[in-house]
């Protein structure tokens, strides 16, 4: 069908036949978009898709004013699908790991080794720097934010909602973390790409 042909048939009394080869055509596009981020294969995967599928049907049917006629229907719609299926995958991989566990990785990361001696000498300092800064400089919530999503990388809906916020509450809690660590360097005369390289290389 036509981009208006698919707003019609979406919009009118009977939609049953084109919601079930919209799910169709979702279903197909998403086995090949999930490829090398999940296994594709198997009961399993069926069930999420269709969930997946499910859930972005709701979403497309609810924006069809928002369709703008730019790419085809289809095109849209499963981008759409996509990003459903994409953002529940990462929310299933941290739905077990607690804030305190994600900020233990962060640490653990920012102790790995960096190799030459004295790379890991400066990076040892860097990192007790960092830890005493964002021990003096920030709220208890700034802290695990921070270590969660910047050095962790939690997503920021799973963070948002472990730290019961939301996401632009988050986003204005991590801008206001990073800009007291970067007063504090300046204060402390540390060099901000060398503070960076520390956790850039972890």
């Amino acid at each position: 069908m036509e981009n208006r042909e698919w707003i019609d048939a979406l919009s009118g009394t009977h939609k049953d036949r084109a919601l079930a080869e919209l799910r169709r055509i979702l279903l197909k596009g998403l086995r090949a978009a999930l490829r090398g981020w999940i296994r594709t294969k198997g009961r399993e995967f069926d069930e999420l898709a269709e969930d997946f599928v499910q859930e972005a049907l709701v979403i497309i049917l609810d924006k069809l004013g928002a369709f703008r006629g730019e790419s085809r229907f289809t095109t849209w719609a499963h981008k759409i699908c996509v990003r459903v299926a994409l953002s529940e995958l990462r929310r299933k991989r941290w739905r077990d790991v607690s804030i305190e566990d994600a900020e233990e990785g962060a640490a653990l990361a920012l102790m790995a080794k960096a190799g030459r001696p004295e790379q890991e000498a400066e990076r040892a300092m860097l990192i007790t720097w960092l830890r005493e800064a964002m021990a003096s400089e920030l709220s208890d919530k700034q802290r695990k934010a921070l270590l969660a999503v910047a050095l962790r990388g939690m997503p920021l809906e799973e963070a948002a909602r472990r730290l019961d916020t939301n996401r632009n509450a988050l986003y204005k809690l991590l801008h206001d973390a990073r800009m007291k660590l970067k007063a504090r360097m300046a204060a402390d005369g540390m060099g901000h790409d060398a503070a960076m390289d520390s956790r850039g290389r972890s």
